[in-house]
């Protein structure tokens, strides 16, 4: 996704926040816009969850972070999260980033102590906002879009796919079939669990050992914390 104008308008809480509901340490909290961006452009899929008159429902939905600072997405019609779902109702998006498992075999003072056990390593974007829904055509084409637009250039470039190659009364169609809405955020919960309460030489470790176990996007992360926080 690039610096997308909508991360300066993501809605963090305050730093001595307390009454949040995800646990977060105050050495895993993410406030930097940037990396919350990254994250949400990395795994765009997000899960929808929500309560319902027929309980809590969740649904897996590709989002987009308009320039407002809104979510951007679209369903199908006949998914019946439309009709489920009040109009203004709250939900919660929840992107989930690069994860894996850390072995206390990573660290190199293990071998001094062993007083290590194996943890979790994860980067996780929870965003709160009110969901509205729009049937419209010029919407709901506008939606699909940008969501196209932004996928086809990254995996394409300059043979990305456009609306435009397919026959008109065909993308009509295809439009009559879905359901656009947007997501006005109202808060955003981050946390990056990358090792920062580790020492020196067991973070350097860490990544070590992630790479040598295939891990080696989630090592990046840490390679790239480490070399921002120096």
């Amino acid at each position: 996704m690039g610096r997308c104008l909508g991360l300066s308008r993501l809605k963090l809480p305050p730093k001595d926040r307390r009454n949040q509901v995800t646990y977060i340490p105050p050495h895993f909290r993410e406030i930097s816009p940037d990396t919350i961006g990254e994250i949400i452009a990395s795994a765009p899929l997000a899960c929808i969850v929500v309560q319902t008159d027929e309980g809590l429902i969740a649904n897996h939905i590709p989002l987009l972070l308009g320039p407002d600072g809104s979510l951007i997405g679209h369903i199908a019609l006949a998914n019946d999260m439309h009709r489920l779902i009040a109009e203004g109702s709250e939900v919660l998006a929840i992107f989930r980033g690069e994860d894996g498992y850390i072995s206390p075999n990573f660290y190199p003072s293990k071998a001094e102590h062993h007083r290590h056990v194996p943890t979790w390593n994860y980067q996780v974007v929870h965003v709160y906002g009110d969901i509205g829904f729009q049937h419209d055509e010029r919407t709901k084409r506008a939606a699909v879009g940008l969501l196209t637009r932004e996928h086809e250039r990254r995996l394409n470039g300059k043979d990305a796919w456009r609306m435009a190659d397919a026959p008109p009364d065909y993308i009509e169609r295809q439009l009559g079939d879905i359901v656009a809405f947007r997501i006005t955020v109202t808060r955003t919960l981050a946390k990056s669990k990358l090792s920062q309460n580790r020492e020196e030489r067991d973070y350097l470790g860490t990544i070590s050992g992630l790479r040598a176990t295939g891990r080696s996007a989630l090592a990046e992360r840490l390679e790239k914390r480490w070399h921002n926080a120096g």
